[in-house]
């Protein structure tokens, strides 16, 4: 074994020894396994049902429906968790969590649609943000500075297993139950489980364990809510490394987000069957199977690239692998090549956020990290829906779009330099391979 593979091992070790970040890991797996299950249990009939969603607009609309309502959480979700006990947060937010959970469940087993079904889904996912937010600002209070990207690889990389697993369990339920109303009524009650679990193990930690540890919010909270966006922005604006690494994520998500609706048009309406590869929604099925393997190689290896890049580099590189992927395995428009594609895209993305989670830990303030990952979460989706709306103005119902691919690489090399030229005003950032032997 080398020794950077001997300190990997060593370092993840030592994380998982620690009572309170198992804890906490377990709590946000039982979380991200109820959002998994929720969000497959409504995936077909809100979504992803090619009845319902052939029209691009319509699949962009689909998008925003999913991902707006983090934006208009977040926010609250900042100024809260950096005014609040994170515990009691967590606890709460996942019990509420539970209860739309409930009601969406209603909605579905009485045949609502259209708004009624609508607004009990985006409360569901709106709650869920919160809970990641709060997770997130809670990690640096369970786990030392230099091992902060370690943890953000090993509960990254699991929450998207354990959310996959979610999925998965929903499929199951739904062939037990049925696919009518009843069916998935009772499949997306299930759900309630992983709320209700990630609220037992939040009560367990003691009150201010997860901080924050000093309050500089306004004393009244609809001021703090007001501000906190803002606040949070004049945070990242003063940590070049954060800004940099914000930006490069950004570029990840405009590109990612008109690659996402290319390849779902085309496994709709363009693909066939391509050996053992399926089309149509088998096709979408194997798509998340590539994405999930990519986020689980990501996992595993970039506390090591960091640890010899540095995270600089890493990003560099990971921007670069992205442009070159979208070329090479992008452009050919094929079956095989779009699968190779969610791979290696969703590895360089979650490289970039691993990057970027351990950027805002470790180099931000406790007593503003939560606005700042409020800002980060409603940036990250906004930037994902308008990069959808925008590809569906222009890309053909088939989705064979050769100016968007190319669009989309643009997209990664304006990212990677924008960033360079940001992290030129950042001083190396802690936990970075690099710092203790130069300046470089």
């Amino acid at each position: 074994m080398t020794t950077a593979a001997a300190k990997h091992h060593l370092g993840v070790r030592r994380l998982l020894a620690a009572a309170d970040f198992r804890r906490l890991l377990a709590s946000r797996l039982a979380a991200q396994c109820g959002d998994g299950l929720f969000q497959a249990g409504l995936a077909g009939a809100v979504l992803f049902n090619p009845e319902r969603q052939a029209d691009p607009l319509a699949v962009a609309a689909g998008f925003a429906v999913l991902l707006l309502p983090y934006s208009v959480v977040g926010p609250f979700a900042g100024a809260l968790l950096d005014r609040w006990d994170r515990r009691r947060v967590l606890v709460v937010a996942n019990l509420t969590r539970g209860v739309f959970v409930l009601l969406t469940a209603a909605a579905v087993g009485l045949g609502l649609d259209g708004v009624p079904l609508y607004a009990s889904a985006l409360l569901v996912t709106g709650v869920s943000r919160f809970v990641g937010s709060g997770l997130s600002a809670s990690l640096p209070h369970v786990v030392q500075p230099d091992h902060l990207v370690e943890a953000n690889a090993v509960a990254a990389t699991l929450g998207a297993l354990s959310a996959v697993l979610g999925a998965g369990v929903a499929v199951g339920l739904r062939g037990l139950f049925g696919a009518g109303d009843g069916g998935s009524a009772a499949t997306t009650a299930f759900a309630l489980v992983g709320s209700l679990l990630a609220a037992w193990l939040a009560i367990r930690f003691r009150p201010g364990r997860l901080g924050p540890d000093e309050v500089v919010e306004p004393s009244r909270a609809v001021t703090a809510v007001a501000r906190g966006l803002l606040d949070g922005a004049r945070a990242v604006w003063r940590t070049p490394s954060v800004a940099a690494a914000l930006l490069a994520l950004l570029a990840h998500r405009a590109a990612f987000g008109a690659s996402l609706l290319l390849t779902l048009l085309l496994m709709r309406n363009a693909f066939t069957d391509f050996g053992p590869f399926k089309a149509g929604l088998a096709g979408l099925g194997e798509v998340a199977v590539a994405g999930g393997a990519g986020i689980l190689v990501a996992g595993l290896v970039t506390d090591r690239l960091v640890a010899v890049l540095g995270r600089r580099g890493t990003v560099s590189g990971a921007l670069l692998l992205a442009a070159a992927t979208q070329l090479g395995l992008g452009l050919p428009m094929l079956l095989p090549t779009t699968l190779a594609a969610s791979f290696v895209l969703t590895f360089a993305g979650q490289v970039v956020k691993l990057c970027v989670d351990a950027a805002v830990q470790g180099d931000i303030g406790d007593e503003v990290r939560g606005r700042v990952f409020a800002l980060y979460d409603t940036l990250f989706n906004v930037m994902q829906v308008l990069a959808v709306t925008a590809a569906a103005a222009v890309v053909p119902p088939d989705g064979r779009s050769a100016g968007l691919v190319v669009a989309a690489t643009v997209a990664y090399l304006l990212g990677l330099l924008g960033y360079l030229l940001l992290v030129k005003r950042a001083p190396l950032p802690v936990g970075d391979g690099r710092a203790r032997g130069s300046a470089r």
